[in-house]
């Protein structure tokens, strides 16, 4: 059913990328829970719009239309890459909103690039929003457009949300432009946030920096200028059917069995499926998995460990690092632990297709999810997903936004190996039954809130 309301969304990349055919190149759908998420509610209204960066430097292609949706790019020079992108958003915003794990780095041209391609995507939007749209921004790569846009056209309905952490305010009093991101964040009209924790965040910074602020750290209304913006939670979910669906197929079974073959048939399977990021922990679980094998406490005989890495920003200062660290870890464990016929870890540093990850879902044992620091992670969610016969433990970062959602997982402090190595062994020789109440629980969570369900509250709670 149509909405007359127009629809705009805006985030820093489009729902589409171009790949290479026989005949030139097509535009495609990408990956991402964002994307599964909004599609369907913008093919469903009928008057929607995607505003975004094409994903490379240079002149931006002529608005198009992909399937049912209107796409209008957002042209980024190679210099505004490196600065608003690289720069400001992934080694300023990024680090610092997930605890400063990295050390941020502040610098004004940066700040400068963030200001003047904020102020593009928001001019974008002016030029193509009815005076009564909805426009819906995404993450910390756009912070000031609500401001701005709310500065031109007051009757807009404008919503935020943020898929990255916000930080507790000693960190985020750091930035030295702290007030002008807090003013116009508050252009919004409904900010959402993964948790509860980082709404409360954020309204305990507000009063730092206005005068007239009328709210209660605990109150999610937020009231200045004249006006209010309502500061909440709203996890994001996954595509349910998708994942559960997938891992049911025959061709996925299938699948699973030749892997299992590949692996020379391990008793148990541990899998990490992470970008490879600092913020990730991927070193931490390494090292923890380690020391189990250098203690007997797991044997390489019957355990393996599929550590996945998918390249991600390559970059952004600290990727060759992480990297480096990472291989080295992988080489020195098998080195000491692996054979020429079962490597203890499988580590691949590369990107998969949907089809492919089902099958590692299905096939682990144990998910190993522990990062420093997550706005959500999604990855939980999908191994969640796909174990339709409530089989396989979810060992999970307390730090992750995810937590809040299973609390029948593993949780685990991350930063703590030998509780880290407590929680892998305390997985590894979890029985049937305490797997299956753990999983039962998690999946009717994760089935409950998706990805189309978190939407389509967001937009009616920001329309009405």
């Amino acid at each position: 059913m149509t909405d007359p309301r127009h629809l705009i969304v805006v985030a820093n990349r489009l729902p589409v990328r171009r790949v290479s055919t026989i005949d030139g190149s097509e535009w495609i759908t990408s990956p991402g829970g964002l994307v599964s998420a909004l599609a369907p509610t913008m093919t469903e209204r009928g008057n929607a719009t995607w505003v975004g960066w094409a994903g490379t430097a240079g002149r931006a292609p002529e608005p198009f239309t992909h399937e049912g949706i209107r796409l209008v790019p957002i042209e980024l020079s190679r210099a505004e890459v490196q600065q608003y992108y690289e720069g400001f958003s992934n080694s300023t915003l990024w680090p610092l909103y997930h605890d400063a794990i990295a050390q941020p780095e502040y610098h004004r041209t940066w700040w400068d690039a963030y200001v003047k391609v904020n102020r593009r995507f928001a001019d974008t939007v002016l030029d193509i929003a009815d005076k009564d749209a909805t426009v819906w921004v995404h993450d910390y790569q756009l912070q000031l457009v609500p401001g701005m846009l709310r500065q031109a056209m007051p009757d807009l309905r404008i919503g935020f949300f943020f898929h990255t952490p916000f930080p507790a305010r000693e960190l985020f009093l750091r930035l030295p432009w702290r007030a002008q991101i807090v003013r116009a964040l508050l252009g919004a009209d409904l900010i959402g946030f993964q948790t509860e924790v980082m709404a409360h965040n954020f309204r305990h910074v507000v009063p730092r920096f206005l005068d007239d602020v009328s709210s209660d750290i605990d109150d999610e209304v937020i009231s200045w200028a004249g006006r209010s913006t309502v500061a909440q939670r709203h996890p994001i979910g996954i595509d349910y059917d998708r994942f559960a669906t997938a891992a049911s197929s025959p061709e996925t079974a299938s699948a699973v069995d030749t892997l299992q073959e590949a692996l020379n048939h391990p008793r148990t399977v541990l899998l990490g499926v992470d970008r490879l990021d600092y913020t990730k922990g991927i070193e931490r679980r390494l090292r923890a998995y380690s020391e189990l094998l250098d203690e007997d406490r797991v044997s390489a005989d019957d355990t393996v460990l599929i550590q996945i890495a998918e390249p991600s920003r390559t970059n952004v200062n600290g990727y060759a690092e992480i990297r480096a660290e990472v291989e080295q870890l992988v080489g020195e464990i098998n080195g000491t632990h692996g054979t020429m016929t079962r490597p203890a870890v499988h580590y691949m540093h590369r990107s998969h297709a949907f089809e492919e990850l089902i099958a590692m879902y299905r096939l682990a044992d144990v998910m190993l999810v522990t990062p420093f620091r997550d706005g959500m992670n999604l990855v939980a969610k999908e191994y969640v997903a796909t174990r339709f016969d409530d089989t396989g433990v979810l060992v999970l970062s307390e730090f992750a936004g995810a937590a809040h959602e299973l609390p029948q997982s593993v949780l685990v402090n991350p930063y703590d190996i030998d509780g880290l190595k407590e929680a892998i062994e305390f997985a590894v020789s979890m029985d049937r039954g305490e797997q299956r109440n753990r999983m039962s629980a998690m999946r009717t969570a994760v089935a409950t809130n998706t990805a189309q369900h978190w939407a389509r509250t967001f937009i009616e709670e920001l329309e009405h």
